[in-house]
């Protein structure tokens, strides 16, 4: 029933690459009915991961599209935390609004 799932840990993103994608978590999530899966593509450090997240959520509460409050999180995280690794790890599955 949930409308957003966000799986903030170290390489949340990872599965078995098939003839039909990835076969992972963030898929049997989507295929159990959640709209909306975001996963990290890499091993993320904790304090800029903190950051991003709480401006992702404090985004998404003015602006519904979780693509464009990710998007936010990413540069505002940047300004503090220029290195990619640190805010490019993570990516929206599925639906943006």
């Amino acid at each position: 029933q949930a409308s957003l799932v966000v799986l903030s840990a170290c390489n949340t993103g990872f599965g078995r690459i098939t003839g039909d994608g990835v076969i992972g978590l963030s898929r049997a999530l989507i295929s159990a009915g959640v709209p909306s899966v975001i996963v990290s593509l890499w091993a993320v450090p904790d304090a800029p991961t903190s950051e991003l997240m709480q401006s992702f959520y404090q985004n998404l509460q003015s602006n519904p599209d979780k693509a464009q409050a990710l998007r936010q999180a990413m540069l505002t995280t940047m300004k503090t935390h220029p290195q990619p690794r640190n805010w490019a790890a993570f990516t929206l599955i599925g639906e943006a609004e």
